[in-house]
């Protein structure tokens, strides 16, 4: 039964793993460059202005290939999914194999706990070869961009960590135990990316903002934790308005950002008229380089009229909790899926 199992599996493990290993190649080899190139980068900038600037410079030398990565890691559990976890049993239900099978001494039991097994193995070693080549490489870059992408941000937070493998797991288990209910390949690839892509979008969006209960508080807008600071509406008119975000800490990831006025209550907007030109758009430098940020007396004129902002967020500290909870839940969802899966090949299936 294993043998057979590896023969059915060899042409999928072997298109992942060679492709696993062509990247793994390449990374291995760019990889020490790329970490002493930024090492020798922030070894010369003099200034925390030319630190920036150089970790900019250097994240847009590398971001095609740093997306790249993102891209590949966050996609594999789904065409694991898919190419994997769905063909599995469907592939034997419509040809009718699996009787043959089942008349030869080997039990329902034991047929689906061999395929399961073998493949399920496969698919965590696939999984973390990836997110451990990726991250490995990505070190240097996500440090780069650490300021304005952190890692606990929904998307580097999906590449990053163990939750990848988790991800992979579920899409496989998806796959087969859809294909034991519909029993027909097309469909069953079909509901399995339905169904994964959804759960990669409802996951981050109001699952994973609660895992861990978020912190909220409430700031003073300054000069060193404001974020966006956006004008909406002609200046020259008397009805514009200014909305702001902040930041609130390094590296957190920021889940609602809500100005609040004198009293408490949440405003979408501070009307610009109130400012009298302080917060005024600045002009643009001699060489007609972009404005610098607002002046202080922007800032001042905020506190004066009690705008403060309330920010809600996860701090960065909360990275390694939120990926062993999301995991887990995950872990959960694999489990309540075989569970089902063996059920129904045993009970159901004829």
């Amino acid at each position: 039964m294993t043998w057979l199992t590896l023969r059915q599996f060899r042409v999928q493990g072997a298109v992942v793993f060679a492709g696993l290993a062509v990247i793994g190649a390449v990374l291995a080899v760019t990889g020490p460059g790329l970490s002493d190139d930024y090492d020798a980068g922030l070894a010369a900038c003099t200034s925390a202005d030319n630190c920036m600037a150089f970790n900019r410079r250097f994240f847009l030398d590398h971001q095609l290939y740093f997306s790249a990565l993102v891209g590949i890691v966050v996609f594999l559990p789904g065409l694991i999914g898919l190419f994997w976890g769905a063909p599995l049993i469907t592939r034997e239900l419509e040809n009718g194999t699996h009787r043959l099978v089942w008349n030869q001494s080997i039990t329902r039991t034991r047929w689906l706990a061999v395929k399961v097994g073998l493949l399920g193995l496969a698919t965590v070693a696939a999984a973390g070869i990836a997110v451990f080549a990726a991250s490995w490489w990505s070190g240097p870059l996500d440090k780069a961009v650490a300021s304005r992408t952190p890692r606990m941000t929904p998307l580097l937070f999906d590449a990053r960590g163990i939750t990848p493998i988790g991800y992979a797991a579920f899409a496989f288990m998806l796959g087969v135990t859809v294909g034991v209910l519909v029993r027909r390949l097309l469909p069953t690839m079909a509901i399995t990316l339905v169904v994964f892509v959804a759960v990669q979008i409802v996951m981050p969006l109001w699952v994973r903002p609660h895992l861990v209960p978020p912190e909220t508080k409430t700031v003073t807008i300054t000069s060193e934790n404001h974020g966006d600071m956006m004008l909406n509406g002609d200046p020259d008119s008397g009805v514009a308005h200014m909305r702001v975000e902040v930041e609130a800490e390094p590296g957190a990831w920021t889940l609602s950002n809500d100005t609040l006025d004198a009293s408490g209550r949440v405003v979408a907007n501070m009307p610009l008229s109130q400012f009298g030109g302080a917060c005024a758009p600045p002009p643009p430098g001699p060489g007609g380089e972009p404005p610098p940020g607002p002046a202080q007396a922007c800032f001042d004129k905020i506190a004066q009229l009690g705008y403060k902002q309330k920010v809600t967020y996860q701090p960065a500290d909360r990275f390694w909790p939120l990926q062993w909870a999301e995991t887990g839940v995950f872990a959960v969802l694999t489990l309540g899926l075989t569970g089902l899966c063996f059920y129904w090949t045993r009970r159901r299936l004829s």
